[in-house]
């Protein structure tokens, strides 16, 4: 068993206190459960052994009370280990009364800096029920770390003028229900996370921002949601940009439509040629196994209406990447009259977006900037959703986007006052 000397070491304690006794015990009961806790408990007492002062102002202070604190810290030999400790309270002139602070752990948590930095660490990895489930706590209390955890990180963090950003919706309950992301893309971090994808989800980051920081802005990758566009126009001069992976998202369902139309005209003349051939037309070609391109060639060389439009994709894919804006406009303008004269109504409609729009598609193809981070970031998301097969609330999924991805500073505050074994 360590002595109090190490275990002061080890939870940074310094005078005015001191562990008194460590003890162990073995038919220590279970918080939540029948019978003790397996392995027993380590108890670590320690005691303020001198003057008293104001936490706030640092002035000398008469003791107006105590209170008796228990806070769960990392096991021992796996033994659970637990501080208990009177803590002083103080009657300040200016404050107050006032508890004083201990330095093994942070203002209202129940729970020791190191215990809560191997907490962050565990959930960086896990979902909070998972991490719960290993570390002997409660649901609540292992989503109460990660709440603390973004709280700090949200408090430290200075917003840096951005050059580069995109804005994007995420799911996060069926339903239509949304959440507005807005992300960095040059440091490849969620900056801003809102309820919702009306205007004011965004309007609040770029009043944040500032007005000197929001003219650092230079482009803006989204969608054609309307409430997003206005926002950004009001708010910065920057270029929109719908980028590859906005304009695919909307023909990749036009593409389906065409297809689902002919199958069913083909399977009332008894041809199953584009029976199961759905994902065929939907994936790149790169991604085919050797089967799936033979049987995908014939399709494509036949002269079916959905033949067509995937070619009208795929023209779409490749119309990126431009040095001179002249070559794109060019480029846009055939694969424009080609879609709008393609006879297929899908496929119009989305070119008439696409028209509509015209601007921010050419800045997207002449532009150095890359969704790849985005697509990162929301690959992450799903990722997150996954892990906790779903959210029910929506302040949750938020504290979950910051926690993983907001690039945060969380470690607790008074882990600089521990010192490694």
């Amino acid at each position: 068993m360590k002595s109090a000397r190490t275990f002061e070491r080890l939870l940074g304690i310094k005078p005015p206190w001191r562990v008194r006794e460590v003890v162990l015990r073995l038919d220590e009961p279970h918080p939540r459960r029948r019978g003790p806790v397996v392995g027993g408990t380590v108890e670590i007492h320690v005691e303020h052994c001198g003057e008293t002062f104001c936490p706030e102002c640092g002035a000398r202070c008469p003791g107006y009370d105590s209170r008796h604190r228990r806070w769960r810290h990392l096991d021992t030999m796996q033994h659970q280990t637990r501080v208990r400790a009177e803590v002083p309270r103080v009657r300040c002139v200016e404050h107050g009364v006032r508890q004083v602070k201990v330095p093994w752990a942070d203002e209202g948590s129940r729970f020791t800096a190191l215990f809560e930095a191997e907490a962050i660490e565990w959930l960086r990895e896990a979902s909070v029920h998972a991490v719960a489930r290993r570390m002997g706590l409660s649901w609540d209390q292992a989503a109460g770390i990660q709440r603390r955890a973004v709280d700090r990180g949200l408090s430290r963090r200075r917003l840096q003028p951005p050059r580069l950003l995109g804005v994007d919706e995420t799911s996060f309950r069926r339903r239509y229900e949304y959440v507005t992301v807005v992300n960095d893309l040059e440091r490849g971090v969620v900056t801003h996370v809102a309820d919702g994808r009306g205007r004011s989800a965004i309007d609040r980051y770029f009043k944040d921002l500032g007005e000197t920081n929001c003219a650092s802005i230079e482009q803006v990758a989204m969608d054609m949601w309307p409430a997003y566009i206005s926002s950004v126009e009001e708010y910065t001069d920057a270029d929109i940009v719908h980028d590859r992976f906005h304009i695919v998202a909307h023909l990749n369902p036009a593409v389906d439509l065409v297809r689902r139309a002919e199958q069913r005209e083909l399977l009332e003349a008894g041809d199953p040629r584009l029976k199961r051939s759905r994902y065929l037309w939907l994936m790149g070609g790169e991604r085919m196994i050797r089967p799936q391109q033979r049987r995908f060639a014939a399709l494509r060389a036949s002269h079916l209406r959905v033949a067509r439009a995937w070619a009208i994709k795929e023209m779409a894919r490749d119309s990126w990447g431009y040095r001179r804006r002249g070559w794109a406009e060019r480029r846009w303008k055939r694969w424009y009259n080609w879609a709008i004269r393609s006879r297929l109504e899908p496929i119009k409609q989305v070119a008439k977006m696409i028209g509509n729009h015209w601007d921010a598609v050419i800045n997207a193809a002449v532009s150095g900037i890359s969704s790849a981070n985005a697509e990162g970031i929301n690959a992450t998301i799903q990722k997150i959703k996954r892990r906790a097969h779903g959210y029910r609330n929506r302040e949750h999924f938020r504290l979950a986007i910051y926690f993983h991805l907001g690039g945060l500073d969380m470690a607790p505050e008074s882990l600089n006052a521990h010192t490694q074994p």
